[in-house]
């Protein structure tokens, strides 16, 4: 019996792309924005669309063993309004919520077996805490356990963590996609509540070996790639494909790595800056305002403000040339940040900027695919 996975807020559909490549059927989904929407209606022509959430009756719809979801974070992240889940975006959650339990008391609490919720850590601290307290108060909710979630000590919640009652558990752990073959720093929580069960800790939090391993995935995509329309059968990137290397445009930590890429505030352009080195140069400077800055001592580039195209500078130091590229990243880079296939927007008519948009709030499918590995795994051992 094939597993079945409903997904709300899908965006770019990389909840739906990861269950694909774990075996999972998605069913259904919901989004409002228009070029998303294009895109999951071409790869999933199967998958119904159910539009706005705040119209769905989840006792009316198709019942599924597999409920995600990544509601709004415009009022929880750092760069957004700080509003926390009181926010017009952000509240979204509870409708959510509402749906999952919609569906319980209709089939008599046998589906969604599972929720699994991804959203900004950041979540953690809104609100002293109380906005996280309140997320897994929803979820004990639906499993009407009549007990109040307390607070931990001082207000901070740890980056992991599991609660377990009868009949019920859920577990949270935060992921950074640069463990997961990607090259951006992308750090989220993801959350697995099992409603009719104590498995959400092992889940989790049982060592499975190796995190999510291309090689090793191939077939999977391979699979997902004739599962889903248009698919081309190539599989699906790891790291960007730029002559040399990509570092972080904006100083925000260490490492070749790029940093995160957001969807959420207007597109900003150093949201989507990368500075590439060539290969087998051992330095890398900086180019602001016109000025060229040695950055041979960190090794990593500080917050860009240029607004320029794609350019190539040439620095000097001790009589050696170092040559370096300073860009946006492309739509079909950002994708790949993503680990969503270079083909995903095939087809979709949308604007660059559509594209970027859909990335920028996109779950991560290496993340998402690993998560739902387990909690199908879990299933299966129980069907």
């Amino acid at each position: 019996m094939a597993i079945t996975l409903g997904s709300l807020f899908s965006g770019s559909g990389g909840f739906e792309l990861a269950g694909v490549l774990n075996g999972i059927e998605p069913v259904w989904c919901s989004e409002i924005e228009p070029f998303p929407m294009r895109v999951t209606a071409q790869r999933f022509p199967g998958m119904e669309q159910l539009g706005d959430v705040r119209h769905i009756d989840g006792a009316k719809i198709k019942p599924v063993d597999i409920i995600t979801f990544g509601s709004p974070c415009t009022d929880i992240s750092i760069a957004g309004n700080r509003e926390g889940l009181a926010g017009k975006q952000s509240s979204l959650f509870f409708e959510a919520i509402r749906i999952i339990k919609e569906m319980r008391d209709a089939t008599d609490d046998r589906y969604p077996k599972f929720a699994v919720f991804e959203n900004v850590p950041n979540a953690f601290s809104c609100h002293k805490g109380e906005d996280f307290r309140a997320v897994l108060q929803s979820f004990a909710d639906i499993a009407g356990l009549g007990t109040t979630i307390p607070m931990p000590e001082k207000h901070k919640w740890k980056p992991a963590g599991c609660i377990v009652a009868d009949n019920f558990s859920l577990a949270w752990r935060v992921y950074n996609s640069q463990y997961w073959s990607t090259a951006q720093r992308r750090k989220r929580i993801y959350l697995v509540a099992d409603l009719s069960g104590c498995r959400a800790g092992q889940i989790l939090f049982e060592p499975e070996g190796l995190s999510w391993n291309l090689t090793e995935s191939q077939e999977a995509w391979e699979r997902a790639s004739r599962y889903v329309q248009g698919g081309t059968g190539r599989a699906m990137p790891g790291r960007l494909a730029v002559n040399g290397y990509v570092y972080d445009a904006r100083g925000n930590g260490e490492g070749t790595v790029c940093p995160t890429v957001t969807g959420d505030h207007e597109n900003r352009v150093t949201d989507y800056t990368a500075v590439v080195v060539r290969r087998n140069q051992p330095k890398l400077y900086c180019c602001g305002n016109g000025q060229l800055h040695n950055m041979a001592m960190m090794e990593i580039a500080n917050s860009l403000d240029t607004m320029h195209d794609a350019q190539i500078v040439v620095g000097e130091t001790n009589g050696n040339d170092y040559q370096y590229e300073l860009r946006r990243l492309t739509p079909t880079e950002c994708l790949r940040l993503q680990a969503l296939p270079d083909w995903w927007c095939d087809g979709a008519k949308g604007s660059d900027t559509a594209i970027y948009k859909m990335a920028g709030n996109a779950v991560t499918v290496s993340c998402a695919a690993d998560v739902l590995r387990r909690v199908a795994k879990s299933i299966k051992w129980t069907q």
